[in-house]
């Protein structure tokens, strides 16, 4: 049953990672201009904080030892295993379909399925382990 809800809640970090993640790098390509390829990189590391704070709090509450800041980097670590994935099928879809250059959020949508074991995996096994009980 612990392993259903941390999916679930997993799961909804995720969702609400894609909403900042594609809103972001919406708003920077259409809004801004920026190059869809760097803007996916600073859309990444806000949606990438916003989900560490949500898995910190919600998902994987009760297992947040150690100090936040080493968490937070040790998680950004993890995720970019996970955003290397993620990134290569954003770039596909860039490269391969020309709307996407004007939605860029629908590569978004690809890469985040793409990544999203693979974070679960790093986050659920190393970020948020569950601490060592001393022999007894």
């Amino acid at each position: 049953m612990a392993l259903r809800k941390e999916i679930l809640l997993f799961a909804i970090s995720g969702v609400i990672g894609f909403v900042v993640d594609a809103g972001i790098v919406q708003a920077l390509v259409r809004g801004f201009e920026f190059n869809p390829y760097g803007a996916r990189v600073l859309s990444f590391l806000a949606a990438a904080t916003t989900t560490w704070a949500f898995n910190r709090r919600y998902t994987f509450s009760g297992r947040s030892n150690g100090s936040k800041r080493r968490q937070l980097v040790r998680y950004l670590v993890a995720m970019a295993c996970g955003f290397a994935l993620n990134y290569g099928a954003y770039a596909a879809c860039l490269a391969l379909w020309p709307l996407v250059h004007e939605w860029p959020a629908i590569g978004v949508a690809a890469g985040s399925v793409a990544g999203a074991f693979v974070n679960f995996l790093s986050s659920k096994y190393w970020i948020f382990r569950a601490p060592k009980r001393a022999p007894g």
